[in-house]
């Protein structure tokens, strides 16, 4: 399987638990303003650095789906960021938040094409150890920004930051549906 393959098919995991929470939860998402969603995704990376140091997990969800949850709040942070948070359910329904997911998971996606080719699959030899403490750092990064209200002099926004999150959950999870090579 090729890159783009690969990549198709962590996406298509990815989405179909997110339209399968659709479907559970609805929208409710929506309420959440942006610096809660960066704090959740905190949460999803933080579990998996310690289940990385630890090596055992106490509860039945282990790091692959710590990985969907990370890309899946990702671009629920893009739509968010897009959107602004309101009251669950009231402007948008089920088939217009998918709609947002393919449209910001398609950007995300080219984003990562363009990088990709650009340092030539660097990320193949990283350790899914380092995706972890990547996005650890673009968390806090994300924090820092938003801290400052989103004003930033030379760096990317948090548009950006959620990006490369979700990019690097989607390598950690093809390392682990994949294989290392």
């Amino acid at each position: 399987m090729d890159t783009k393959q690969q990549f198709e098919t962590v996406i298509r995991l990815c989405r179909d638990i997110f339209e399968k929470k659709l479907n559970d939860y609805g929208v409710s998402w929506r309420i959440m303003r942006p610096q809660s969603i960066t704090d959740q995704i905190f949460i999803k990376a933080n579990r998996i650095r310690s289940l990385q140091m630890k090596g055992v997990s106490m509860i039945d969800e282990g790091i692959k789906s710590e990985f969907a949850a990370i890309v899946n709040y990702g671009i629920i942070g893009l739509i968010q960021l897009s959107s602004g948070s309101s009251i669950p359910g009231v402007e948008m329904d089920v088939h217009e938040a998918l709609a947002l997911y393919d449209r910001f998971m398609t950007g995300t996606k080219e984003l990562m094409y363009a990088k990709n080719h650009d340092y030539d699959e660097a990320w193949r030899s990283m350790r899914i150890s380092s995706y972890t403490d990547l996005i650890l750092t673009k968390i806090y990064r994300t924090k820092q920004i938003e801290e400052n209200q989103g004003r930033t002099l030379v760096s990317e926004g948090i548009d950006a930051n959620y990006m490369d999150m979700v990019n690097y959950a989607l390598f950690g999870l093809i390392k682990l549906e994949f294989g290392e090579s």
